[in-house]
């Protein structure tokens, strides 16, 4: 009977574990796209963007301006998955990058969850009654578990229905529950510093 109890488990967790989607990258980033932030700046000259394939890793390099790489699919409900990690420099302190959920396709929406030394909080230029407006919610963040600089950090960012939702390193710091955009895109930031992603992984939610 515990050998069963044990089999039923495994394969629960085997079924839990295939719905999940890869996102990582080919070399050639073929189903992502660089979105300048704002959309109405020119798109950075240079390619900031690189794979490692042996290690699994999406790297910035935070030399090539503000943007965004967009994950060219619509999505509704779901969880996005995420580690990321700055490379240290020496005397910096004000790191900065992000994770982006239900974006519109050029980014004049977006909701973000903030990965920096600060915390993980969300924010947003989304709609409020209809009319984009910026909302931010750093003063309701339950605790900073953001790790420092070089190690790595895991975000769950859930979308379900009016609430988005953000996990740092396995607990909930940031809740958005009026979100008036139902759907939208998934990306990762461009914001000036390096920085390192891993287990890009999307589940959709029914």
């Amino acid at each position: 009977m515990r050998w069963l109890s044990f089999a039923l488990l495994a394969m629960s967790a085997l079924a839990q574990s295939s719905d999940w989607m890869d996102l990582f990258p080919d070399s050639r980033f073929s189903r992502w796209t660089r979105i300048p932030i704002p959309p109405t700046a020119p798109l950075g000259a240079v390619q900031q963007w690189k794979v490692n394939p042996e290690e699994r890793i999406v790297l910035c390099e935070g030399n090539g301006g503000h943007e965004m790489l967009r994950f060219d699919r619509e999505l509704e409900n779901f969880i996005f998955h995420v580690e990321w990690r700055f490379t240290p420099r020496e005397g910096e302190t004000r790191y900065n990058s992000g994770i982006f959920v239900r974006n519109s396709a050029d980014g004049s929406i977006w909701h973000q969850a903030q990965a920096g030394l600060s915390g993980g909080f969300l924010f947003a230029d989304t709609l409020i009654g209809g009319v984009k407006q910026r909302v931010n919610f750093r003063p309701q963040m339950k605790e900073n578990r953001v790790r420092p600089a070089g190690e790595w950090n895991t975000y769950e960012i859930t979308c379900s229905g009016r609430r988005i939702s953000l996990a740092v390193n396995g607990a909930v710091t940031s809740e958005f529950t009026a979100c008036e955009v139902p759907r939208g895109y998934v990306g990762l930031e461009a914001e000036g510093h390096r920085i390192e992603f891993r287990n890009i992984r999307l589940k959709n939610l029914r």
